[in-house]
């Protein structure tokens, strides 16, 4: 197998994947957002393929939108892509052959997002490991080709998408990296951090806790393990 016949088994796989659908409905609220906030179609799609993170674009467009100072937005576009450099680390070992070069695992790393992650996860290990990088950006490259048409189909759109339907598609992406999580937890572990997170989310965010995603994140996770080590020693 060559690296373009990777790369295209990439493509064909975002493209069987639930995520590339649930991308297009997402980047139809976000082109629909762009419009709202009077940003050009240029740059909501230079912002999709630069910043590559919904939660992270809705950030950016809102804060911009409303006003923010730029350092206040650099801020907090940074924080919640925080969250997604445990994913890079844990990905790009597996990515990596013995003759990888580290500026081979630069495009893999700006591409890794929950969906390409998950997804990689799931099939880049059946794959051979010097074709691995190149199925994987093959991956994202597909989850991409969707979110850039949708983000162009959702701005020329936005005057006729009532709100309530615009912020409902932009709640199918969360909703389905819940699913896909549960689905590939086979450990305990990952089942308690689910659930341990799902607790204290709410509860964070009810009582207006700065940056309850991050920390409920961190406490569920830290509670998990404490639990699985617990478990373990007893066994």
């Amino acid at each position: 197998m060559s690296d373009t016949a990777a790369w295209l088994g990439g493509i064909r796989s975002a493209w069987l994947s639930v995520f590339a659908y649930v991308l297009f409905g997402t980047y139809i609220g976000i082109g629909a957002l762009a419009y709202d906030f009077n940003f050009s179609l240029a740059w909501v799609i230079w912002s999709t393929l630069l910043v590559w993170a919904g939660p992270a674009q809705v950030i950016l467009i809102s804060t911009l939108g409303g006003g923010a100072q730029l350092i206040e937005v650099a801020i907090a576009v940074g924080l919640s892509g925080v969250r997604l450099l445990p994913m890079v680390v844990s990905l790009m070992p597996l990515l990596r052959a013995p003759q990888t070069r580290s500026y081979q695992l630069l495009l893999p790393a700006h591409f890794t997002a929950v969906s390409m992650w998950v997804e990689s996860m799931r099939l880049a290990p059946q794959m051979p490991v010097e074709r691995r990088i190149a199925f994987c950006n093959g991956l994202a490259s597909g989850y991409m080709m969707s979110a850039m048409i949708a983000t162009v189909a959702g701005y020329y759109l936005a005057a006729r998408l009532p709100i309530l339907l615009t912020a409902a598609l932009l709640f199918l992406t969360p909703m389905s990296f819940l699913v896909s999580i549960a689905r590939n937890s086979s450990m305990l572990v990952d089942r308690l951090a689910m659930i341990f997170g799902l607790i204290l989310g709410p509860v964070l965010a009810f009582q207006n806790v700065e940056l309850d995603v991050m920390w409920a994140g961190i406490a569920g996770g830290t509670l998990a393990y404490i639990a699985h080590r617990i478990r373990s020693g007893m066994q």
